[in-house]
């Protein structure tokens, strides 16, 4: 017999990154129904859902509104980095625990928070160790002028300098922001060998098409290649055919040519984990999460969470958008979170890095 718990989906069906957060919405209902009819498991879960509209206001008041209207006590759901930080104090308060499927800067540790997706020493960091050897060191960088941009471009300026190379510029713009003038003159005038595109939904599709109109003139047919963390197969369609050549990072790639990616699918796969983590443990729901990732391992199961930082180990795979599809470069194995960059330089530690404390 299965037992029925709530849980929260806080996913935007409009706004200006509705691309984004449309395949994060199916990756959780799929894996709901796939957890529903699964019977090996004795849980099954109900959504409550809420829907932000892509407005940063809505988010706090929303979880709240689901965890003190529910049962409801781990929810699913935000895409921008500055939506996750507004719940962050709402799940504090009523002891909620939010499923984050998507990539994300690093330099944050919530004992609240389930980063099922990659983090900088997962998704920039190889693919900025890909890119300088073979595209050359002559770097640009454009970003949304929120936290996801700063501290990519923050961290990638750390990387390039260390292979000594150059960043040509380093420019923000209003999330969904499309007036980009400026940007593409600058680009024309400096010539970069590869630009950091860490634009979020019409911003970086707006980006895109004016710089495949930047790469038809004389001598920009080659170089100005675009690298990404956060472009995936559900931005495609939206994108159209300027996004040709366009180098991702992340840990997952449709591998039959589907239009969800890792959006998609770490959102499903974040529904099973939950689901696993609470199989044959009537009232761990209600658990902090740090004690059920950790009471999970003692009874068997391998959690995805490492439980000392709560973020999941994650393969880093680099991949080339051509005919409309990512075809894999490189791949390595799966690889911990090091969300603070402890790591970055090299240094070896195999222990604990960090202790998710209250």
């Amino acid at each position: 017999m299965k037992r029925t718990l709530d849980i929260g989906v806080l996913l935007s069906r409009s706004g200006m990154y509705a691309a984004l957060a449309y395949a994060s919405r199916l990756g959780v209902l799929q894996g709901v129904a796939e957890v529903n009819a699964d019977h090996t498991l004795d849980v099954a879960f109900r959504v409550v859902e809420r829907d932000p509209e892509g407005r940063l206001d809505r988010y706090a008041p929303l979880c709240r509104e689901i965890l003190r209207d529910s049962q409801a006590r781990h929810i699913f759901g935000c895409i921008t980095s500055a939506s996750r930080k507004e719940v962050i104090p709402e799940l504090e308060r009523f002891g909620g625990v939010l499923w984050y499927p998507v990539p994300y800067e690093g330099f944050e540790a919530s004992e609240h928070v389930a980063y099922m997706h990659a983090c900088p020493n997962q998704h920039l960091i190889p693919l900025l160790d890909w890119a300088l050897p073979s595209l050359g060191k002559r770097a640009y960088f454009v970003g949304s002028n929120y936290i996801w941009g700063w501290e990519m471009a923050r961290i990638a300026r750390e990387r390039v300098a260390a292979a000594a190379g150059d960043v040509l510029g380093d420019r923000y713009i209003a999330v969904g922001d499309t007036d980009l003038d400026h940007i593409i003159q600058e680009i024309r005038a400096l010539k970069p060998d590869f630009i950091l595109n860490s634009l979020v939904g019409d911003s970086s599709y707006a980006f895109l098409a004016r710089l495949a109109e930047l790469k038809q003139e004389a001598g920009f047919q080659s170089g100005l290649t675009v690298l990404s963390c956060n472009f995936t197969e559900c931005e495609v369609e939206s994108a159209g055919s300027a996004a040709e050549g366009l180098v991702s990072a992340g840990p997952w790639f449709e591998p039959e040519g589907g239009s969800g990616g890792s959006f998609h699918e770490i959102a499903r796969q974040s529904v099973h984990e939950l689901a696993k983590l609470l199989h044959g443990r009537p009232g761990a729901d209600v658990l902090p999460l740090s004690e059920l990732v950790q009471s999970a391992a003692g009874s068997g199961h391998t959690p995805r969470l490492d439980p000392t930082n709560l973020h999941a180990r994650q393969p880093a795979i680099i991949a080339r958008l051509l005919n409309g599809r990512f075809q894999e470069i490189k791949r390595l194995p799966p690889l911990a979170a090091d969300p603070y960059l402890t790591r970055q330089f090299g240094a070896s530690h195999d222990g604990p890095l960090l202790k998710v404390v209250s």
